[in-house]
């Protein structure tokens, strides 16, 4: 076996090969910033997030091999890691943190305790799934495709840099379609009616487009497994709006029957799409629990097997330390949330956050890593739950306070369990291209604490420019957070309809796992995003087929990823541009 040692390119190599260097650090910090800006905006676009390792992977081949001239691929695979590390916080703090904006505490909050929090809780879930690795992928074999497909990714240098000249190319395009467009929609049936002069199509059809190069790349990346978002939508406007419309049950407002979809949205499809959302979450954990016992069994293996603190792992001294230390400032966190806290409530709320950050994280990495499908909504959905009945457990506390402060510190054991099933895939890659586990462990801790504070720039920056929840940003998962929140405190809501969704929702994702969540974003979202998703969809499945999954993977994807980074950063840069004090 070969032996680290101290080299010119970086504090430790193994052997001839450079691996955790400071190119390899600085590029990954590079990448993931604008990961995670571009995913974070495309989450609250389109409602759900994407891995962003294969994106790192691909530029991380144009910078490297192509600007820097460094051949290593274990070099690479640190920067995906490092650069996944700092996207890490994206999924984790879109799901949450805008919660609060829409509950209207969005000024009320100290978002320096808020990021600190989070970046605790990122240490912590990283901490607490290093000692799993062993067991779930040198012994169990858990397939984890994403890290497969990273590290396929990896191992053909050839095409690496062909690929990220693509994805360049796709992001200027895609940047320079959207200052044109300005994101506007397109409305097909409307122009139909006024070609023929009578309304020939019924309005609540629904036939507006989304302009947006965005939506497509994403659509095209999902393939098949978005389909059941697309149903979703063209269930709610081309099926069930004409049956109500025929049966004589479409909603009246104030004596009049609705057709108009944006109302039909907001009074009948919206509000059944957050009950989906809700409902399939919380079956999904449900369904996820019986990976407690073999997550426990690997623990148990882990702790038994001598090679689990061997010189490739990071010293389980290390861990320790990291665990007590993040656990620390997870319990300063939570007391600072909100002064009507309390030291009581503080110290119940930061174990609650920290025993769920270690179990949750260990069922997400057992799930992610088995179907490739990781119930990360539903786990913040009842870490928000019970730290709300904390707040609420002792009495005294106004609603307000409350809510910011299990927000907050929900929003840190999500962001923990992000980073475990982040962490998880890219060791799942690095053990396939020959990477040392403790290089990419310490390559996680070195992009976890960088994340949280680019999102919460941005949350602040896409608050001062849009609204959270509207058609600009409708902000999908937090929305349903918000809505939660609300029935727990005894917001008016419309319960009926949040149960009949919840009961749908529970029971496609009984059927399948993630179905429930993935049809009711379709009932929740605009139509027009789930119209130009669509188009995303078919393309992949057509060039599938004629151009076969080879080209979809190698040319395809690459071009599809930056269609999303260039509409993300220009969007970015508007919001920018409006809030600037020129």
């Amino acid at each position: 076996m070969s032996q680290d040692t101290v080299s010119a390119d970086g504090p430790l190599t193994r052997g001839a090969y450079p691996e955790l260097t400071l190119h390899a650090v600085l590029v990954g910090y590079f990448l993931g910033v604008i990961i995670a800006i571009s995913i974070g905006y495309a989450s609250l676009r389109l409602g759900f997030s994407i891995e962003g390792s294969e994106l790192a992977a691909i530029l991380g081949f144009g910078i490297l091999r192509g600007i820097l001239r460094r051949r290593s691929i274990v070099e690479n695979n640190v920067v995906q890691t490092v650069a996944s590390a700092v996207n890490g916080a994206s999924s984790g703090m879109m799901f949450s943190v805008p919660a609060i904006f829409i509950l209207g505490y969005g000024t009320e909050f100290d978002p320096y305790v808020l990021t600190f929090g989070a970046i605790a809780g990122a240490f912590l879930g990283i901490a607490f799934i290093i000692p799993l690795r062993k067991q779930m992928i040198d012994f169990e074999r858990l397939t984890y495709p994403g890290g497969v497909a990273v590290a396929s990714i990896l191992k053909s240098p050839g095409a690496g840099v062909q690929k990220a000249m693509l994805l360049v190319g796709a992001a200027l395009t895609s940047g320079a379609v959207y200052l044109w467009s300005g994101g506007a929609n397109f409305d097909l049936f409307g122009w139909i009616n006024s070609v023929f002069g009578s309304d020939i199509l019924p309005p609540y059809l629904n036939g507006v487009w989304f302009l947006s190069l965005m939506t497509i790349g994403v659509g095209f990346i999902a393939g098949r497994g978005g389909v059941a978002f697309i149903i979703g939508g063209f269930v709610c406007y081309w099926i069930l709006a004409p049956l109500l419309d025929v049966t004589g049950f479409l909603p009246v407002v104030d004596g009049i029957t609705v057709t108009d979809p944006g109302v039909l949205r907001s009074t009948l499809f919206r509000p059944t799409g957050i009950g989906m959302l809700i409902g399939g979450a919380v079956v999904g954990v449900m369904f996820a629990f019986p990976l407690i016992k073999s997550a426990v069994s690997s623990m148990q293996s882990s702790a038994k097997t001598e090679s689990a603190m061997s010189r490739d792992e990071m010293p389980i001294k290390l861990l320790y330390m990291a665990i007590a230390g993040s656990a620390v400032l997870l319990t300063i966190m939570a007391i600072t949330a909100h002064d009507q806290v309390g030291w009581a409530r503080g110290l119940m709320m930061a174990i609650l956050g920290t025993l769920w950050i270690w179990m949750a994280g260990i069922i997400l990495s057992e799930a992610i890593g088995r179907t490739n499908w990781s119930p990360l909504s539903g786990m913040t959905l009842i870490a928000v739950t019970l730290l709300i009945i904390i707040t609420q457990a002792f009495g005294g506390m106004d609603t307000g306070p409350a809510i910011i402060a299990a927000i907050t510190v929900g929003a840190a054991t999500c962001v923990a369990m992000s980073q475990a099933t982040d962490l998880m895939l890219d060791l799942k890659t690095g053990y396939l291209v020959g990477a040392t586990p403790r290089m990419q462990q310490m390559g996680q801790f070195f992009g976890a604490w960088l994340g949280p504070i680019v999102i919460i720039g941005l949350i602040f920056l896409l608050a001062e420019s849009y609204e959270f929840g509207s058609a600009d940003l409708p902000a999908a998962q937090g929305v349903a957070l918000a809505e939660m929140v609300k029935g727990i405190t005894g917001g008016d809501v419309p319960t009926e309809k949040y149960l009949a969704g919840a009961a749908l929702g529970g029971l496609l994702s009984a059927l399948q796992g993630g179905l429930g969540i993935t049809v009711g974003l379709g009932f929740y979202l605009p139509f027009n995003v789930v119209l130009t998703y669509s188009l995303g969809t078919l393309l992949r499945e057509i060039a599938d087929r004629k151009k076969g999954k080879v080209w979809s993977e190698n040319t395809g994807i690459p071009i599809a990823a930056g269609l999303i980074v260039g509409e993300a950063l220009v969007g970015v840069g508007i919001a920018a541009s409006m809030v600037w004090p020129w």
